[in-house]
């Protein structure tokens, strides 16, 4: 069941058909999913106090409804530690099309996966997984299940890819906490199931995950044709 708050949400994306990255994480944060600390803005200096309360580089995304695809547009830009570079990327990115603010949030380090899922005409949501970041595009290695899912379904769909050893761990490299990333998928298939009314596809795409977390660093919910 979808709250009041996810609701207006997708109301709210409903012109542009899709829900811009930083709602599409209020909606993964509402239903109990780790997304990064960030702040949404068109301040510089409220920026750069986001920057120096964090313990780290940040990432600054640029915000806008006439941007889908922010790498297309030079849009993300990673590893920022100084005011003076956060500065002159966000006065940047704010010249973008459609951009009046940006997304600042902290920079997580860790092995990155795809969680997704799209509502196909014939079987309802199916959910994919794989190595995430730019690799899936490059290696086409994913698993597909349908929704829901239970949590002994997790195994076989990390089994099934190339990428196994990665996201297990190999050569002494941790990998990553699997009844983590169980739950984290389990409670993404529940999330989509009641999402099937309104939505054509849902992307997280990086899940940066550790030994500790699984945090969505990117999200974006394609509405359907209402």
């Amino acid at each position: 069941m979808l709250n009041r708050k996810i609701r207006k949400l997708i109301e709210t994306g409903r012109e542009s058909g899709w829900i811009c990255e930083p709602d599409a994480k209020s909606v993964m944060k509402s239903r109990g999913f780790d997304v990064p600390a960030s702040v949404v803005t068109d301040s510089p200096e409220e920026a750069v106090r986001f920057l120096n309360k964090t313990d780290g580089p940040v990432v600054v995304k640029a915000v806008s409804k006439k941007i889908l695809h922010k790498t297309e547009y030079n849009a993300v830009v990673t590893g920022i530690r100084s005011a003076d570079h956060l500065d002159s990327e966000m006065a940047r990115l704010m010249k973008l099309e459609g951009c009046e603010t940006v997304l600042v949030e902290e920079m997580i380090n860790g092995i990155e996966v795809i969680i997704g899922a799209k509502n196909d005409f014939q079987f309802g949501p199916v959910v994919v997984f794989g190595l995430g970041g730019t690799a899936v595009e490059v290696y086409n290695d994913t698993a597909i299940r349908m929704a829901p899912l239970k949590p002994g379904d997790i195994p076989s769909m990390v089994d099934s890819l190339k990428a196994a050893a990665i996201i297990k761990g190999h050569r002494g490299r941790p990998g990553v906490n699997m009844d983590i990333l169980t739950s984290v998928l389990v409670k993404f298939s529940r999330l989509v199931m009641d999402f099937e009314d309104d939505m054509a596809s849902v992307d997280l795409n990086p899940v940066i995950c550790t030994q500790d977390r699984c945090v969505i660093a990117d999200a974006r919910i394609i509405l359907n044709e209402s």
